[in-house]
């Protein structure tokens, strides 16, 4: 009977693992997809959009499409104080095409329309995304 070397047995038990490994990362990969979400239950970035978020998982990653008229809307990334106040901070990044695509950083995202009273009237959502 020949001797198996300790190399031999334990590169079997290595090619198994490394190949299951691999194919857990690539069932894993289907699950870890962006997930492109539309703003607005109507489809369209408007008033009393608060609540829009709720009952939905977002994940860093996903995308959120907001679609509305740019000379009546627009999209302002800020903090979650000027979001609670509707007072836009300087420098913040304001997205005015109408057909705007915003990547969700981990955490916390806000988003407000600062044209005149629409933050009031609730054109403003929070996203958190795991």
């Amino acid at each position: 009977m020949a001797a198996k070397g300790r190399g031999s047995a334990s590169w079997s038990v290595g090619a198994i693992v490394a190949l299951m490994a691999v194919s857990v990362l690539l069932l894993h990969a289907d699950y870890a997809q962006a997930v492109t979400y539309t703003v607005g239950d109507s489809g369209v970035w408007t008033f009393n959009a608060v609540g829009w978020p709720k009952g939905k998982n977002f994940r860093a990653g996903d995308v959120l499409v907001f679609n509305y008229n740019p000379s009546m809307h627009n999209v302002v990334k800020v903090d979650s104080g000027s979001y609670n106040s509707c007072k836009t901070p300087a420098g913040a990044r304001t997205y005015t095409s109408g057909k705007d695509r915003i990547t969700l950083s981990r955490g916390q995202n806000f988003f407000i329309c600062n044209f005149p009273n629409h933050c009031e009237s609730n054109m403003k959502i929070a996203v958190t995304a795991v």
